[in-house]
């Protein structure tokens, strides 16, 4: 009995010690892009987040217009995107506050190596006006991410209508790595992200279907920024918390970390939150 008795404390013992680390790390949800995902940069990131804030940084990866939703919504406690047109409208409308500008890479058009339409080397807006002449396949993420926003954007500099339902423009609805590989499938073009093509390039061991084509326009730029949301109209969100991520996204120890994020050599994204 007595026996049991000492089991029990150590057992209790235990489970006392145990719980206030269980309980010691405060938990947020951030919605953000597929790209930041896919990259790996999130998973990265995380542990030094939890580490330097006592944070725990969930996420869900979306298109940029889901995740402008989901903060709408009050559906999560930060947002981490990239469409700076969208962000501002947010912001004006109260959905956020302290939108403050994060990292960049750039967008690139990619298609197949023998490029059958012969855009290589040319202006995006030049590029695409030639995809639509030779009505040569062009798969959209017709999503609604940061990435078809900066897509439609770009048909508009060509004064050509937007695609729409032609056979050769195809919207996928998916995030970025499944829309190149329905881009490959189809021997196609389409734009992405550079960070989410180095991953691309990476699961093909440096030899990809599709290569780059398109690229170094201005215009082209990829601006991605952590945006909080006001506790006074989402209530449940947890503000203190989430700032705390905010901040580190910006500070010296978040930059450098996104800095030093690489994969194989290559700079995935571009610190600038004192820019």
């Amino acid at each position: 009995m007595r026996k049991q008795f000492v089991i029990m404390l150590i057992l209790v013992g235990a489970l006392l010690g145990a719980a206030p680390m269980a309980l010691t790390a405060d938990s947020i949800l951030l919605a953000t892009t597929t790209s930041t995902d896919d990259t790996g940069l999130l998973d990265y990131v995380a542990p030094l987040i939890l580490n330097d804030t006592g944070v725990e940084m969930r996420w869900t990866s979306t298109g940029t217009g889901k995740a402008l939703e989901l903060g709408k919504n009050c559906d999560a406690d930060l947002v981490l995107v990239h469409a700076p047109k969208a962000e501002q409208t947010f912001v004006e409308q109260g959905f956020g506050v302290n939108r403050r500008q994060v990292m960049f890479n750039d967008f690139v058009l990619i298609g197949p190596a023998n490029d059958p339409a012969g855009i290589k080397g040319m202006g995006t807006a030049a590029a695409l006006a030639k995809l639509a002449e030779k009505q040569a396949t062009f798969v959209s993420r017709g999503d609604k991410s940061g990435t078809h926003m900066k897509e439609l954007s770009l048909w508009k500099e060509t004064s050509l209508p937007e695609p729409d339902k032609q056979a050769w423009y195809v919207a996928a609805g998916q995030g970025m790595l499944r829309t190149m590989a329905i881009a490959e499938e189809k021997k196609g073009y389409t734009l992405t992200d550079r960070g989410t093509f180095f991953k691309y390039e990476s699961d093909h061991k440096g030899n990809p279907p599709l290569v780059v084509l398109v690229e170094g326009d201005a215009k082209l730029r990829n601006q991605y920024s952590v945006i909080e949301l006001p506790g006074a109209r989402c209530p449940k969100v947890k503000a203190a918390a989430a700032k705390k991520v905010a901040d580190w996204w910006v500070s010296k120890a978040g930059q450098a970390a996104i800095a030093g994020f690489k994969l194989h050599g290559k700079q995935l994204f571009i610190a600038n939150a004192d820019k």
